[in-house]
């Protein structure tokens, strides 16, 4: 009688070993194919998410089209001799207002921009004449032009608006950068010749052409 009952316990238990195991494996297969549904449905609402995200972004910071016009107007064409002999870097800070009254708060556009530009001058050779050559004794006498300021611009990749203020109820002045950056070039241009520029290209062309004249097998150079 006992061996009958420690039989039939023993097939129970196994049967309820057989049943947890059984039930493992449905379980395990559940979240396996609740995992493959999750992720088919949440990838494709992820890569919407990033697209929308990405989307946001170009809204909220869109990168410029620049689409140059394809006609070409050529004003003007001159043969240039000049000898350029010094090169300026400066550095310029910039303010410009408009509409900065007693309703400023209102009506009022400001920004701050900082130039960089850069100033090149020398010695316009086109404008010398055979009288202002003399050549005695192999001693060659030259009235050599004023040096001037051939060219003063701003380097764009460096030249930005560092900080612009509006009023509440402005659009802001559509020429106000514009009118700033002309001012930031008059002003690189005061300084370069504040810090003197012309003297130094006068000085450096009179010492180029001093080498080149010797080369050529004149005896002495004198500048007028």
């Amino acid at each position: 009688m006992k061996n009958r009952q420690d039989y039939l316990l023993g097939v129970i238990g196994f049967a309820l070993i057989l049943l947890v195991a059984w039930s493992m494996f449905r379980l395990s297969q559940a979240l396996d194919q609740g995992l493959t549904q999750y992720r088919s449905v949440i990838a494709p609402m992820q890569g919407i998410t990033q697209k929308m995200g990405t989307q946001i972004a170009q809204i909220a910071n869109p990168t410029p089209t620049i689409i140059p016009d394809p006609i070409t107007i050529i004003h003007s064409v001159r043969s240039l001799a000049r000898l350029e002999t010094i090169q300026y870097s400066v550095e310029k800070v910039i303010t410009a207002e408009s509409g900065n009254g007693p309703f400023g708060f209102l009506f009022g556009d400001r920004l701050l921009l900082v130039a960089h530009g850069i100033v090149i001058a020398g010695i316009d050779m086109e404008k010398l004449r055979p009288a202002d050559f003399q050549l005695e004794n192999g001693i060659l006498t030259i009235d050599l032009p004023e040096a001037e300021i051939f060219l003063v611009t701003l380097d764009n990749e460096k030249t930005y608006v560092y900080d612009r203020e509006t009023g509440l109820l402005s659009k802001g002045n559509i020429h106000l950068e514009s009118d700033a950056r002309r001012a930031a070039e008059d002003s690189i241009r005061q300084a370069a010749i504040a810090d003197g520029i012309l003297d130094l290209a006068k000085s450096n062309a009179e010492a180029y052409l001093i080498r080149l004249f010797l080369q050529l097998g004149y005896r002495d150079v004198i500048f007028r």
